[in-house]
């Protein structure tokens, strides 16, 4: 088993966006293995995606109201119908906030044998698709937030108000 350490916030490959896998390898099926590793390795985790153990390619994994799996080079199609409810990151860690997400995701990728892949639902497993799409974009939950809440969470992330590793002693 290798559990990788996340990366935090501040961390430049988290906000970089992640290249397209273009090789479905024998190096693509370890990355995998490592994520699946680190997303179980701890309680409460719904996904964690390549950037965040600083690995620059387009692939996450999740494990989210009862579907566990991964994808490559994802693209979602979202519902207009919209979900409001709070939301954390492992890259951010011990803050969360309301956050609004699409109700119902779909998501087209490949598996990691270069297999088309669609994924589909609604509540917490959308949330944890767009969540984890982002950050193969170079996008944090906190920057889909507004107004009050965005600035609370800035204030928060300044201060070093989250539980990074460097403070857990």
């Amino acid at each position: 088993m290798t559990m990788r350490p996340i990366r935090i916030i501040g961390d430049p490959v988290l906000r970089t966006p992640s290249e397209p896998v273009t090789s479905f390898d024998a190096e693509l099926r370890a990355l995998v293995t490592d994520l699946m590793d680190t997303l179980l390795g701890a309680p409460g985790r719904a996904g964690v995606a390549a950037p965040q153990i600083g690995v620059n390619a387009q692939v996450f994994v999740y494990d989210a109201d009862g579907h566990r799996g991964h994808l490559v080079n994802p693209t979602l199609e979202l519902s207009e119908e919209l979900q409001d409810d709070d939301e954390g990151c492992l890259s951010i860690p011990g803050l969360y906030f309301p956050t609004t997400r699409a109700l119902h995701a779909t998501a087209h990728g490949f598996d990691q044998h270069g297999e088309p892949l669609t994924i589909s639902g609604s509540g917490f497993l959308a949330r944890a698709l767009q969540h984890e799409t982002d950050h193969l974009a170079g996008r944090l939950y906190v920057d889909t937030l507004r107004g009050d809440t965005r600035r609370k969470a800035l204030r928060e992330i300044r201060a070093g108000r989250f539980d990074s590793p460097s403070r857990r002693g």
